[in-house]
């Protein structure tokens, strides 16, 4: 495997061969030149794919631009090592999209800060939500407008009005409704469980965690010293509670061995009563798809006790990337820019006129074909455009609406690279613990010290110390 400085002497050679000016460019008003863009499951074998690109491409010339668009090919399958090895090949799109190894080659000055380019844009400067400003503010190298991927709860509504009570509003609510699910009948058959979250407690954290104090990354001690939430006396109280939920099988019990597909099973066969789902489409899935399994079910989303949890804004975890190579950064800006006005959300959400929408006069009217497409590129902040159709359920839209509502940046960041093995360790540990501290294999009474000693030598001290220095 080619070491990553390889890819800078490659991206900095072809550096060297551009006039000054392109180094600091700014958006014309008209722009021109090729864009090469590399994204996962955009490919020239899609003629959905195809034809989206050829009909932004004229609407830009409409435009007074004269911008050629071309999609450069590499597999779904591996997309992110496939990436990196053309990159380091010298094969440098203008327009990269990265899942992961992001960090590596913005580490080597090859990417441009995106923040500038936006700033100067008519729509695309507009179009970013919260978090991606607050992201882009801290790792300037990515941008992915879409919604923040928040989890929201949800049940089935006949299973509510079958225990007799209303939704919860509160944690004691939630304590009280989750405990009257085991042994509540649907469809004659007992529900046995009240919650399941798959392989770890990752998807009830996101719920629960401010409702028992646990209101971000790093938090300050009776000291007034950072330390990790991890390790904190709110993680203790709530990890009591998941304990106690576990002891009378209120949480399934096979959660550390079930993943989403077992938890998803359980939810639709009447196994669980309650899930948490990624806002906005996944939700709208489990809708469908336990109607189909149930026909008549409906779904309900349920309000979280206190929030949700806050939202990491340290990075984009996926996105786009502009290399410092690209001669003609303007045409990308224009492209983007483009993919954020009311013409190009109404192209990029809405599908191809015919095949998935129809259209009488000014009223559309989704065929059955438009849950198929999906937007590519970008999913504006809603107050600044609102498609006439939407492919979300109303119970989707309000699962993504209250992710909008709650959202509160964490004060999470990236760690430097000599300690990721730190942050794995410490990580790993963590999950080994809060396992058998649920399961009552040890208790939070007696082995809480133990733990937090543990942690603290399994990376967790070079964490801190690294957080007070950038906590202040």
């Amino acid at each position: 495997m080619h070491k990553l400085t390889t890819s800078r002497r490659a991206l900095l050679a072809g550096i060297a061969a551009l006039p000054a000016a392109t180094l600091l460019p700014r958006i014309a008003h008209a722009a021109s030149g090729k864009v090469r863009i590399v994204m996962k499951d955009l490919l020239t074998s899609n003629p959905e794919d195809v034809a989206h690109i050829e009909r932004i491409q004229a609407a830009l010339a409409e435009r007074g631009h004269d911008i050629t668009l071309e999609i450069v090919d590499l597999p779904s399958e591996g997309y992110a090592e496939k990436l990196n090895l053309m990159l380091l090949s010298g094969d440098i799109p203008d327009l990269i999209y990265f899942q992961g190894g992001d960090e590596q080659i913005s580490s080597q000055g090859v990417l441009r800060d995106l923040n500038p380019l936006i700033a100067e844009t008519e729509y695309l400067a507009d179009a970013l939500w919260p978090h991606n400003e607050a992201r882009m503010a801290n790792y300037p190298y990515l941008m992915y407008v879409y919604p923040p991927r928040t989890k929201a709860p949800v049940m089935r509504a006949d299973l509510l009005a079958a225990t007799g009570m209303d939704a919860p509003t509160d944690l004691d609510g939630w304590d009280v409704m989750l405990r009257a699910i085991p042994g509540t009948a649907l469809d004659g058959t007992p529900v046995t469980h009240g919650i399941i979250t798959p392989n770890n407690t990752a998807e009830m954290d996101a719920v629960f965690d401010p409702a028992f104090g646990v209101t971000s990354t790093w938090m300050k001690n009776d000291a007034g010293e950072w330390i990790s939430s991890r390790v904190s006396d709110a993680e203790r109280e709530k990890l009591r509670w998941y304990a106690s939920l576990y002891a009378d099988g209120t949480l399934d019990p096979e959660f550390i061995t079930s993943n989403w597909e077992v938890k998803e099973d359980k939810f639709y066969t009447g196994q669980v009563g309650v899930v948490m789902g990624t806002a906005g489409p996944v939700v709208g899935i489990y809708e469908a798809k336990m109607a189909q399994v149930n026909p008549g079910a409906e779904l309900m989303l349920l309000t979280p006790p206190a929030g949700i949890q806050a939202i990491d804004v340290s990075k984009e975890s996926r996105g786009f990337a502009i290399p410092v190579t690209t001669e003609n950064t303007d045409a990308v800006m224009a492209f983007l820019d483009f993919i954020a006005s009311p013409e190009g959300q109404f192209f990029d959400r809405l599908g191809f006129e015919g095949t998935h929408y129809t259209r009488d006069g000014d009223t559309l009217t989704a065929t059955d074909r438009f849950g198929e497409w999906y937007p590519r590129f970008i999913i504006t902040d809603p107050s600044v455009y609102t498609p006439p159709l939407s492919a979300l359920s109303p119970l989707a839209q309000a699962s993504l609406d209250q992710g909008v509502e709650y959202f509160r940046p964490d004060n999470s960041f990236v760690f430097p690279p000599e300690l990721a093995a730190s942050v794995d360790a410490a990580e790993s540990f963590y999950r080994t613990a809060v396992f058998r501290f649920v399961s009552g294999e040890t208790s939070v009474e007696d082995d809480w010290d133990a733990f937090v000693d543990g942690w603290m030598a399994e990376g967790g001290a070079e964490m801190t110390d690294y957080a007070r220095t950038v906590l202040g």
